[in-house]
């Protein structure tokens, strides 16, 4: 199980300690792959991106307009996280929904 996100994100800090055994991927540093953030965005769609981060908040509306992938490819911090794989299987953020599929409690 692999989980993206940033070690200074809370979100992932809670995820990754309720997910002890997971490996800890931090997108700013080592990026997210190209074929994980492909499925992901198949999968997830624009609800990929953070519209709510200071990130995001800092572009201006030509950067905005950009493809989804592309502004998470420059800006990792853009991405919704945490972004976590399981055995092929991929969950956003740690919702409720995602914390039950995962067995967490």
């Amino acid at each position: 199980m692999r989980l993206f996100g940033l070690k200074t994100c809370d979100t992932c800090r809670k995820a990754l300690k309720s997910l002890p055994s997971a490996e800890f991927v931090d997108v700013r540093s080592q990026g997210v792959p190209e074929s994980v953030l492909s499925e992901a965005f198949d999968i997830f769609g624009g609800g990929l991106l953070n519209t709510r981060s200071t990130t995001w908040r800092g572009l201006d509306e030509e950067q905005r307009a950009r493809p989804p992938l592309e502004l998470i490819q420059d800006h990792p911090t853009l991405m919704k996280r945490p972004l976590i794989e399981r055995d092929g299987a991929l969950f956003l953020g740690w919702t409720p929904e995602t914390k039950t599929a995962l067995g967490v409690s």
